[in-house]
């Protein structure tokens, strides 16, 4: 997206309200380009964790799904939940954007594996208490809600006892680093500790593009505020022979440190 002369990038606190506008925005008017550059390497029914291409037919991240009712937010074009409906999975596959479901749409009509689409607000599911086994989210949401800590408590409230939530998010600790897959991304420049939002703006001052930081201890507190048990943190380390670069991901970058975390979690089974 262009910016005008007057417009800026910044690091400050946004309202809910204007995270939202922000991502549903940037996410319907990037949809065509992301899924241009992006759409081959997650395939039309596949489920890819991060862009180090980890996939959950490798890692099991999930565990059994063969007839499990699973939701995932955040979905994008939704090819996480094809591949899950092919595992023997019910799913249902959400996002704010209207642009990136509609893509989830192409990727059924071209995969011939159709799966319910909804528009919805992360932070506002739905659905009743206690209806599905497994939310789950591959870069989806999460970094880019005000109040994440709210999602996690909506993602809660819809799992049944016992139920797993899985999202994968960018390595908090990325947030030191400027986003260039070279060099000049190997030098921290930034406070771990600095919580602020990244911003794009435009001349008014008003909110297009927003992503949310938070450290590692912060991503656990909200799981534990929201009464899950964090059963496993995930650095996926970069495969030898993996090659492409995604935005700030690169080999250099990858065989120095994580670029990616994925947290599971359970749902208490009550007593």
């Amino acid at each position: 997206m262009e910016s005008s002369p007057d417009a800026g990038v910044t690091r400050r606190a946004v309202s809910p309200a204007e995270s939202r506008r922000a991502s549903r925005r940037w996410w319907d008017g990037d949809a065509d380009a992301y899924q241009e550059e992006h759409g081959s390497f997650l395939g039309d029914a596949d489920f890819v964790w991060c862009p180090e291409g980890l996939r959950e037919a490798d890692a099991h991240l999930l565990g059994e799904v063969r007839g499990r009712r699973v939701l995932e937010i955040g979905c994008g074009a939704a090819s996480c939940s094809r591949w899950l409906k092919t595992q023997g999975a019910e799913v249902v596959a959400s996002d704010l954007s209207a642009g990136m479901l509609r893509h989830a749409q192409n990727g059924a009509t071209r995969s011939g594996v159709p799966v319910p689409l909804l528009q919805a607000d992360a932070s506002a599911l739905p659905f009743a208490e206690g209806v599905f086994d497994i939310v789950c989210t591959a870069f989806g949401a999460i970094p880019f809600v005000a109040d994440s800590s709210r999602v996690m408590r909506e993602v809660y409230r819809v799992l049944r006892p016992g139920g797993r939530w899985a999202f994968s998010i960018t390595h908090p600790m990325r947030w030191v680093f400027l986003d260039d897959p070279g060099e000049g991304g190997l030098v921290a420049v930034h406070s771990y500790f600095d919580r602020r939002a990244y911003v794009e703006e435009d001349e008014q001052h008003v909110p297009t593009y927003v992503e949310q930081h938070r450290t590692l201890g912060d991503r656990i507190r909200e799981l534990v505020a929201a009464g899950f048990v964090l059963n496993d943190l995930i650095e996926p380390e970069w495969p030898p022979g993996h090659d492409k670069e995604w935005g700030q991901w690169s080999p250099m970058r990858g065989r120095v440190f994580p670029g990616t975390a994925i947290f599971i979690a359970t749902k208490p089974t009550k007593s």
